[in-house]
Formats: structure tokens, C-alpha cells, sequence
């Protein structure tokens, strides 16, 4: 007896498992570009410094290179939690700088405190360490829609302001990479998802299955 299979739930079941497995190999396409950018990361640390560039304050390439720049004048504060170079947590003082030029400004991670309410006496001048990302502020639902703008380049100062400790600097081994692991996980829901539309279809199969002939 031929069997048949459900045309509608096969159909479905076959477009989950494609987009599945489409998805498990867009995630090894990323794989594969974090860690040539993180490969280049990795040389920026060993080139000389180079000026802050502020017509391009989002360019990535810069990420983890050692930047110098001039702060005019402090504009803002934030405080976030962090790490001091010694590896004692704290709160990382955080400066926005008009650098003399409209613009997003410059940021300046200028070291870090064990109170978040410490003062922090200074008010702008020269700057250099190494690049990485300034915090991200962005709502969530904005992150992961890719619709928060881009994030500046901030120089954690390799001298930190009086009365701080030198923040931790910047190290690409901090980026998370998963998205090896993202498409194993891809491509096991596409093997689970085949292998309970094959024992759905089975049971299906056997509750058709014609009663046995009376003897």
C-alpha cells in the first residue's frame, strides 16, 4: 500500500527545517567575520598611536588601536561599573568632550573610583589609550532590531584622572564570539524538528494501518 504524506504540514515542516538550517549557516557567515575583525583588532594594539578621528567617531577599524586626542573642555559625566587595571571592580568615570568641532563629541573613559558619587578634578586636556566602544545606552528593543545608532569610539586614558585608578584596558579577548555555537544550535532544531515530523507521520501511518484480515 502506498502511503501519502500531509501536504500542508510537510510543506511547513520542510520551510521550518530550511529557514533553520539557513539560519545556522548565516551564523557561521558571521563566525567568519568576527574573527577576521578580531584578528585585526588584535594588530591595532601593536601599531603606534594615531589622532582620534573625529569626522569618522563610529569607524571600527580603530577598535583597540591606541588613539590621542585633546579635550577641550568636559561637557558631561557618566558613571557605569567597571574594572580598574588591577582588576578591582569600581565605577568608571566617563567624559563627553567638545573637541572644538560640531560633533558628537569625544569620550573619554578617565578612570574609575570605588564611589560612583566621587568627584572627579578635571575639566579637559590631552588623552591617549586605547580604543573601544563607549557604553551602550540604547533601549533594548532598539539593539536588537539594529536600530540604536552606532556606538563612538572611547578612549580608556592610559593616565587616569587625578584621584582615579587607570581603568582596565580594552582587549579583544573580551569580544564575545557565539555564533559557532549559535549554528550548532540552528542545526540540531532542524535535525529535531525532522526527526519528530518523521514519528509524527509514522504514528499517523500506524493509526491508518487496515485492521487485520478475519480468520
Amino acid at each position: 500500500m502506498i502511503r501519502k504524506l500531509p501536504l500542508v504540514a510537510t510543506i511547513i515542516v520542510a520551510l521550518a527545517i530550511l529557514a533553520m538550517i539557513g539560519l545556522g549557516i548565516w551564523q557561521l557567515g558571521r563566525a567568519q567575520q568576527k574573527e577576521a575583525a578580531i584578528a585585526v583588532w588584535r594588530a591595532n594594539m601593536g601599531l603606534p598611536a594615531t589622532a582620534y578621528p573625529a569626522d569618522t567617531p563610529t569607524d571600527e577599524t580603530y577598535l583597540f588601536r591606541r588613539l590621542s586626542a585633546n579635550c577641550l573642555r568636559v561637557v558631561g559625566w557618566q558613571v557605569v561599573g567597571g574594572r580598574s587595571k588591577d582588576g578591582q571592580p569600581g565605577w568608571r568615570h566617563i567624559a563627553t568632550c567638545a573637541t572644538g568641532a560640531e560633533g558628537p563629541g569625544l569620550v573619554v573613559d578617565m578612570g574609575v573610583s570605588q564611589r560612583p558619587e566621587a568627584t572627579v578634578a578635571w575639566s579637559g586636556g590631552p588623552v591617549r589609550g586605547l580604543a573601544t566602544h563607549e557604553p551602550d545606552n540604547s533601549p533594548w528593543l532598539e539593539r536588537i532590531t539594529h536600530r540604536a545608532p552606532p556606538l563612538r569610539l572611547m578612549i580608556v586614558a592610559e593616565a587616569p584622572a587625578p584621584g582615579l585608578t587607570a581603568s582596565a584596558p580594552p582587549d579583544p579577548a573580551s569580544v564575545p564570539n557565539n555564533h559557532r555555537s549559535y549554528m550548532v544550535q540552528w542545526f540540531l532544531f532542524a535535525l529535531v524538528a525532522a526527526v519528530i515530523y518523521v514519528l509524527a507521520v509514522r504514528k499517523r501511518w500506524q493509526g491508518e494501518a487496515p485492521p487485520p484480515p478475519e480468520t
